[in-house]
């Protein structure tokens, strides 16, 4: 008998004939006998709904009031959840974040995980008791309620399962595992029976909306099998996120997009040596999060630096780089928001020659203009206007028959 944990989202748990549903997919796994833990998120749009409301009071809440008031979506749907299972006759207690407990760092609305207490879970799972997580919040050391940021539900399912060493982590999503590119965007995708890690880290990273990077990343130090199944159909099989698989058959595994991105430049920066690091040390103290990296040769006396971060970040970014323009020994500071990131992504990429080529090539026939690029074992990423993205995703995508 081992240890299962199961993830469901909100949509799959948007009402009560959805939460119902899902019934079927932990029973299923309780009746063969194995021990089972379910992490849930708050049911369909509960957390839009509290950040509108949040609005309606302040354009700027106190970093801990908003944790405080966002993580109680969850705690609805953990509490509906046991309800519904206990109806159906099936022991389940429900447990918040705080309660167990799972600990974190005072980075409030993107909080880290230290540590999961799990002495709770095992003694119910040794009652025969099924177990209901909160996703997406945790405590600090100090009994704040935190929570853990976009995809905090898929990285506290996978935290779990390396906390409690289950036998594997079943991530339930609207899309019946994960596919070549968006099957939104491209009617010809194809449907991944396996995938790296490192690979699904990148998807992830890049855009690609199945599981978020931290989960992948704890399932990958911790070994955690994954699973990405449908909510919605009874015998999915899904796709398995692996250490390894045959290098041969596949060399591009997916294509993904990322429309929210800003490239920003400084201008006529001095040719110093140190200069560089001043600048990444001031967004780093800032905790701003920077990608591609582009920097000119460096002739004579100045050069220019091209970086690119997420759309939330560029009014942050460009408020610190102006404040410390002069320090810095920069003339000007451009910067372009309609900029969206196309990626392919495969372990094999590295043992291929001329795929970077074909990349080209797609965008060349496609007249699509890259603005940069940039490069690394596993993937290629370029930069187009917004407007071309999709083109671009679908011209890739073909090109490597996907």
């Amino acid at each position: 008998m081992g240890i299962i944990v199961q993830k469901f989202g909100g949509s799959s748990v948007a009402d009560t004939e959805k939460l119902y549903n899902i019934c079927k997919h932990i029973i299923k796994e309780y009746n063969k006998g194995e021990k089972v833990v379910v992490v849930v998120s708050a049911q369909g749009k509960t957390t839009d709904r509290l950040i509108t409301e949040e609005k309606e009071i302040t354009e700027n809440p106190n970093p801990r009031e908003h944790d405080c008031l966002v993580s109680v979506g969850e705690q609805i749907t953990i509490s509906k959840l046991a309800m519904c299972l206990k109806e159906k006759g099936y022991n389940a207690i429900s447990y918040t974040g705080w309660q167990l407990p799972i600990i974190t760092d005072s980075v409030y609305g993107g909080a880290r995980i230290k540590y999961i207490e799990t002495e709770k879970i095992n003694k119910q799972l040794e009652m025969g008791n099924i177990v209901i997580v909160a996703g997406f919040q945790g405590i600090n050391e100090i009994g704040d309620i935190t929570t853990l940021g976009r995809g905090g539900s898929d990285t506290t399912a996978v935290a779990l399962a390396a906390a409690l060493k289950a036998d594997r982590c079943d991530i339930y999503t609207d899309v019946d595992g994960v596919y070549s590119s968006d099957p939104r965007i491209i009617e010809n995708v194809t449907k991944l029976d396996s995938i790296t890690y490192d690979e699904m880290l990148e998807l992830a990273s890049l855009g690609a909306k199945v599981l978020h990077n931290r989960c992948v990343e704890i399932g990958k130090n911790y070994e955690v099998p994954i699973n990405v199944k449908s909510t919605f159909e009874n015998n999915s099989i899904g796709t398995r996120v692996l250490n390894h698989k045959d290098l041969e058959a596949l060399y591009v595994t997916g294509v993904a997009k990322d429309d929210n991105i800003t490239r920003v430049t400084l201008i006529g920066l001095e040719n110093k040596i140190g200069r560089t690091y001043k600048v990444f040390k001031l967004l780093s103290d800032n905790k701003i999060n920077v990608d591609t990296i582009v920097q000119s040769a460096g002739e004579h006396t100045v050069k220019n630096i091209s970086f690119t971060v997420k759309n939330t970040e560029t009014k942050k970014v460009l408020k610190i780089l102006n404040e410390n323009l002069i320090e810095l020994g920069a003339k000007e500071i451009i910067h372009c928001d309609e900029l969206s990131k196309i990626s392919i992504v495969g372990v094999g990429i590295v043992n291929n020659p001329g795929v970077a080529s074909k990349v080209f090539e797609a965008l060349y026939e496609n007249n699509i203009n890259m603005h940069m690029v940039s490069t690394s074992e596993i993937k290629i990423s370029v930069l187009v206007n917004k407007k071309e993205a999709n083109l671009a995703l679908k011209a890739i995508h073909d090109k490597f028959y996907l």
